[in-house]
């Protein structure tokens, strides 16, 4: 046929992408460190303070035991979906040492990362158009799981005068017909906040009497302040089963993230529908990081004990070098993270952590990334560096926002004013 009298082709109609996921912000970590891109080193080398992973390699004789279960051709096979029997006893065993309570092997799901262990436990507790509370501010990737499955993050307000730490009786006042969960995450991230026990416990209360269930993402429970060696004592309560599922992650306290490898505790109701998220999205964690695992957890755990004292030490830094920069005040500071207050002149977080990795080189995530609220903050984390690049920081930050001087008439942007070019889609 001559092209002359070939039929025109219809319109192009773009397909739709899911409002679910349109909606959801992109990933602020590597959208922060685009901005770094611009930074032309002339205060030293960039110094990122995006993400919380550990700072140092992991154990030799633990990279020894990865590199072996990794040339095992056992481990290239299907594993089983709830995670290795070796691994999942050694977990439980410590668990038991941990926190007292009975934790047993069959209380244990290990997954590729807390992360998707978060994910597969959501796919089981809220369906679309159900509600969980997530205290502000919260951590970006738990508000973006839920987000994705349809499901309302109800903001639960933290104030920095109470030390971040969420309140029960706020809480029960936001619990409405569609609730099913509220979700704590103690050291908290961003804020580094501890929850005491009785908090905790509190919270367990509140979630029992209103049947609703109680995830405690603890990832960072290794690290916990001296003298609190007991986050809580849910464990040892005969019915934490029924409603409490802890999340843990085995990337910081063996230094191992990328090996992505989680666990999920949890009662016989909530396993049986777990199980079918696993098959469905996971099948079997990965093989060679449990089999190196099921060794290390015994076996490193004075090794453990060290970083947490490494990590300590590098928080107290962190502590004695913000105190030589005035303008900019830590809120919260424990775990991984500093929660740090941007001077008054910036006209909020999102501009600050801009300009502060373009002209200075120092990557942080703006506190608008992490919910409401949080317009006034940057979550700086400081594992993942040495002292001495923690000691540099105040020389970075000073100038950038001078106080404004009222002999010349400067003026200074409002708080809270919108900055420009935000590469984070819509506002948490």
């Amino acid at each position: 046929m001559p092209p002359d009298q070939m039929p025109a082709r219809p319109a192009f109609r773009a397909p739709a992408i899911a409002p679910t996921a349109a909606g959801v912000p992109v990933p602020p970590i590597p959208a922060c460190r685009a901005w770094a891109t611009r930074y032309a080193g002339e205060h030293g080398a960039p110094l990122d303070l995006t993400q919380a992973v550990p700072g140092w390699p992991p154990h030799p004789e633990m990279l020894t035991a990865l590199a072996r279960a990794a040339g095992d051709p056992a481990a290239a096979t299907y594993g089983l979906l709830e995670g290795e029997t070796a691994l999942r006893e050694a977990l439980a065993e410590d668990m038991r040492l941990f926190y007292g309570g009975d934790p047993a092997t069959d209380d244990l799901r290990i997954t590729a990362g807390a992360n998707i262990g978060f994910n597969l436990a959501m796919a089981v507790l809220a369906a679309p158009g159900d509600e969980v509370l997530l205290p502000t501010p919260w951590f970006f990737n738990h508000e973006m799981a839920l987000a994705l499955r349809g499901v309302r993050a109800v903001p639960l307000p933290c104030r920095a005068a109470e030390g971040f730490l969420p309140d029960p009786e706020r809480a029960a006042a936001l619990v409405g017909p569609r609730t099913r969960a509220i979700v704590l995450v103690t050291p908290n991230n961003p804020t580094g906040a501890v929850m005491p026990p009785e908090l905790i416990g509190r919270f367990a209360d509140l979630c029992r009497e209103r049947g609703l269930w109680l995830v405690l993402d603890e990832t960072y429970r290794d690290f916990l302040p001296e003298g609190q060696d007991t986050p809580h004592g849910l464990f040892q309560r005969p019915d934490w089963r029924d409603f409490v599922v802890q999340l843990y992650s085995f990337s910081k306290a063996y230094c191992i993230p990328g090996h992505r490898v989680g666990a999920v505790a949890g009662g016989p109701v909530f396993r049986g529908e777990f199980i079918k998220a696993v098959d469905n999205i996971q099948i079997c964690p990965p093989r060679p990081p449990q089999f190196a695992l099921a060794w290390a957890v015994p076996a490193l755990r004075e090794w453990r004990a060290g970083n947490r004292a490494r990590i300590a030490a590098r928080a107290a830094a962190f502590r004695r070098a913000l105190a030589t920069a005035p303008d900019w005040r830590i809120d919260a500071l424990g775990a991984y993270f500093a929660w740090v207050r941007v001077p008054d002149a910036a006209p909020d977080s999102t501009a600050a952590a801009e300009r502060l990795a373009a002209e200075r080189g120092v990557v942080s995530l703006p506190g608008g990334v992490f919910g409401p609220g949080g317009e006034r903050h940057l979550r700086l984390a400081f594992a993942n560096t040495d002292e001495g690049a923690i000691a540099a920081v105040p020389e970075r930050l000073a100038g950038l926002y001078p106080r404004p001087s009222a002999a010349r008439g400067e003026r200074v942007a409002a708080p809270g004013a919108a900055a420009p070019g935000r590469p984070f889609g819509r506002s948490p």
